[in-house]
């Protein structure tokens, strides 16, 4: 999510056609096209974030910027060329790291919390603990991790908190 993603079409020489056909899995169908004959590119009910990253005629790729969960989707590049005809399927994903927060509860027990990732983060300690993470979906697909560190021992000063996310990882401490 927010980084810029580049997808690629098959290199031809002598291309007769493009079409990016593009089915996100919320909203509408969105296509770009291009004909050379006429050397003219046309865009239906596709956002501002996503156009042809060059020129359609040297390089038909498709860049979207700022890539957001309301890209995801499927992505059809289909190119006619004098050799033939050819396509290419993406399905693109979006990933979105967790905001790590950890606090002390009412009870002074790190509670560590990994909000609003997707897909959902795993969070470990590094004492270990008993304590079960609880997950809450939201409408957009990302999900909320909720831990509470519990341990048989009460002298505990420093703990911390292990996020671990296909987005990246981030750990957090505290002495509750």
């Amino acid at each position: 999510v927010g980084n810029s993603s580049v997808l690629t079409c098959p290199p031809k020489s002598n291309i007769t056609m493009v079409t990016w056909k593009i089915s996100p899995k919320v909203g509408g169908h969105c296509t770009l096209g291009y004909r050379a004959d006429q050397n003219k590119t046309d865009r239906t009910n596709c956002s501002d974030s996503m156009n042809w990253k060059f020129r359609p005629d040297q390089d038909p790729a498709l860049e979207i910027w700022q890539v957001g969960i309301a890209h995801e989707g499927s992505y059809t590049c289909e190119v006619v060329a004098t050799e033939g005809n050819f396509h290419k399927t993406y399905n693109l994903i979006v990933q979105v790291p967790p905001r790590l927060t950890l606090y002390c509860d009412d009870h002074g027990n790190p509670v560590c919390e990994a909000a609003a990732g997707k897909p959902a983060a795993q969070i470990s300690w590094v004492l270990e603990s008993n304590s079960t993470p609880r997950e809450e979906g939201h409408d957009n697909g990302t999900v909320t991790v909720l831990s509470k560190f519990t341990a048989y021992s009460t002298n505990m000063t420093n703990i911390t908190c292990i996020v671990s996310h296909l987005a990246g990882n981030q750990s957090k401490s505290i002495a509750c």
